[in-house]
């Protein structure tokens, strides 16, 4: 019987590369590329969405666990 193996991603803020919170590192890790550049891509969304941004990234905050230990 062959063992069934799930490979997923899991999202996490990161506890290391962190600025604020963590958020960004942990997005960029889940998808592999450069903190820097989400970063840079909520600075952005700050200055074009106003206070949209800034929610969106305390929600995340608030519901991405941060990664085990």
């Amino acid at each position: 019987m062959e063992e069934i193996v799930e490979n997923t991603k899991k999202l996490y803020r990161s506890r290391t590369d962190r600025q604020l919170g963590g958020v960004c590192s942990g997005l960029a890790n889940y998808f592999r590329i450069d903190p820097t550049v989400i970063r840079l891509i909520f600075v952005l969304g700050f200055f074009l969405t106003g206070s949209a941004t800034f929610w969106l990234y305390l929600v995340m905050w608030i519901v991405i666990p941060e990664e085990p230990l």
